[in-house]
Parts: C-alpha cells; structure tokens; sequence
C-alpha cells in the first residue's frame, strides 16, 4: 500500500476510534459535570501538545522533513498549550474571561491541527518517510484532540442556545 494512503487509512482509523470512545465513554460523562468542569476535562489532553516540538528534534524527524512544515506546526502546538494551560486555569479561578479564553483556545488549536493536516498533505506537501518516528503525532495523537476541539464547541455553543432558548419572548 502507497505510505500516504498508509497515513490516511491510520488518521481515518483513530478518528473513528476516538470519536467512538468519546460518545460510549466521555460524552456521557461529561453532560453530569458543569460547563466549565466539562471544558477543564477536554483542555487536559490539550496541555501535552508541546509534543509537536518534536517536529524540530533531529533524530525524530528526518532531516527532509520540510521547515516549512516542522516550524508552523510545531510553534502552532506550543501555541495551543499555552492557551489550554492559560483556559484551564483561568476556569479553575473563575475568571470572568475564562470562557473567552476557551473560545481562544478552541478557535486556534483547532486551526493549527487542519493547517497541519493541510500542509502535510497538500500545501508543502512531506516526502514519504519525512516525519520518522513523529508518525505517530497526527495518526494517533491529533485525531483525538480533533475530537475533544470538536465536544468542546459542542459545550460552548450549547450554552449560548440554552441561554437564547431561556429568554423571554418579548
């Protein structure tokens, strides 16, 4: 089998892997918690993304692994858990800003894990082999955090049809 159909059957097998678990398992979980200790539970795995750094690690990566790659994507991962350890505890301490920093978070970790993708496949474009044993990042990795990108919207614009849905009628 070509390797770039390898990658692709491996992505499509984890996201459907991932979003399985998280409707047998954590949805249901998570709709007995408040909206923020929802939201605290998804950032969490959220927190670790600095492991795209290793897209900058000799030795991990090939050294044909394209800069225009390696660079966005692994600073964009640092740039995600930043705003998810910022989101989490600005939640924990009840900042009047913490659902803005969610929003935030989820607008740009989502961004930077499509951009990834993108990049990898079409826009730079990674030779076979390129990415080493940081294969595993968007194969096994990135498709569960989609998943949870994907719960927290769900929280978030949830809350904003309860709120509209709870008005009044004028």
């Amino acid at each position: 089998m070509d390797n770039r159909a390898l990658i692709g059957l491996s992505i499509l097998m984890s996201l459907i892997a991932s979003a399985r678990v998280a409707q047998l398992f954590i949805w249901p979980r998570l709709r007995d918690l408040s909206r923020e200790e929802a939201l605290n539970v998804l950032l969490a795995p959220h927190m670790f993304r600095f492991i795209g750094l290793s897209f900058l690690m000799p030795g991990v990566v090939s050294p044909a692994l394209p800069q225009a790659f390696a660079l966005p994507t692994a600073y964009g991962d640092l740039a995600a858990t930043v705003l998810a350890l910022a989101a989490s505890l600005a939640l924990s301490a009840r900042l009047s800003s913490a659902i803005a920093l969610v929003w935030l978070f989820n607008i740009v970790g989502f961004a930077d894990l499509l951009l990834a993708y993108y990049d990898g496949t079409i826009g730079v474009g990674l030779p076979p082999g390129s990415m080493g044993a940081a294969f595993y990042i968007p194969t096994v990795i990135v498709p569960p955090l989609l998943v949870t990108h994907v719960m927290m919207f769900r929280l978030l614009l949830g809350a904003k049809r309860a709120q509209r849905n709870s008005l009044p009628a004028s």
